[in-house]
């Protein structure tokens, strides 16, 4: 079965989120029939609901996009923090088994604690820090030990068109003035919503079960690093307060170091993603196409 080269059936859920979107254009644009479900229209967290939409849809194979990634909200609310982002994936991966589909599910690179200085594989041993951490890596259990063709894709730094966080927004908030502030001493991977969105279905087609890391390549960078990369691709220039991974004192732990690398990708034939710099260009000429 490849779904790379014939249309099949493809679900799926977190498709008004960053990621779920960019999922959804490019599963349409390669012949897929995508049905695409944001939180108003498929509540993951309502088994009957789940139930009657694997019933009506019959999926060949499922993108889970969706998540609550609120980090510090999940701190505050365990309990929502594990309903979504633990026993939901469980239920998706259930019904794929009930209904013989294959599951390719997002996780995190906040399941590591950041305490090594080099990148994250599948060999390092997990360590969540936070709730939502924890609850992330919970999920990632339970949906494979629920079905068996499972795909766990951990990824972190997402940007891209309409993502909300500080990476994909720091043109928008430069254009509106504000002062940016940005970490100098925390680093991860960069990754852009579209080359991952093209990785998943890639996945997808090759349904071989397992961890993987999907990130763009490259040696990673700070925040404060993206961010001076940003303004200057963009031709902005703006003040960017410096400030220290310590600093910030926020509810939630978070790992200083999340940069992840994939041990598998290569060895079943998959490319490394482009650059994070080529792909951060490529994110600054669509922004500005869609402005």
């Amino acid at each position: 079965m490849h779904i790379e080269n014939s249309p099949r059936k493809v679900l799926i859920t977190g498709a008004g989120g960053m990621v779920g979107k960019a999922t959804a254009a490019y599963c349409r644009a390669l012949g897929d029939e995508v049905r695409a479900f944001d939180r108003q229209t498929l509540d993951i967290t309502d088994e009957e609901a789940v139930a009657r939409c694997f019933d009506e849809v019959r999926p060949e194979a499922v993108i889970n996009c969706a998540a609550w990634t609120d980090v510090d909200g999940c701190e505050l609310d365990p309990e929502r923090a594990h309903r979504v982002n633990a026993q939901a994936p469980e239920r998706l991966a259930r019904h794929c088994r009930r209904v013989g589909a294959l599951l390719v599910t997002i996780s995190t690179d906040y399941v590591f604690d950041g305490t090594k200085s080099g990148f994250y594989t599948q060999r390092d041993d997990p360590n969540p820090q936070s709730v939502y951490a924890r609850a992330k890596l919970d999920g990632e259990r339970r949906a494979m030990q629920a079905c068996a063709r499972t795909m766990v894709v951990r990824t972190g730094w997402i940007f891209g068109l309409g993502g909300k966080n500080f990476l994909s927004k720091i043109i928008e908030l430069t254009e509106r003035g504000e002062r940016l502030k940005a970490i100098r001493d925390s680093w991860g991977t960069p990754t852009y919503a579209n080359d991952l969105a093209r990785r998943l279905r890639e996945l997808a087609a090759l349904d071989l079960p397992g961890i993987y890391h999907v990130v763009n390549s490259g040696k990673g960078a700070s925040y404060e690093q993206f961010a001076r990369e940003t303004l200057a691709l963009a031709g902005l220039e703006a003040e960017i307060a410096s400030v220290s991974f310590a600093d910030l004192k926020r509810p939630a732990p978070r790992p200083q170091n999340s940069r992840l690398r994939c041990l598998l990708s290569e060895a079943i034939g998959l490319a490394p993603l482009p650059d994070w710099r080529d792909a951060l260009a490529r994110f600054v000429a669509a922004t500005r196409t869609a402005s």
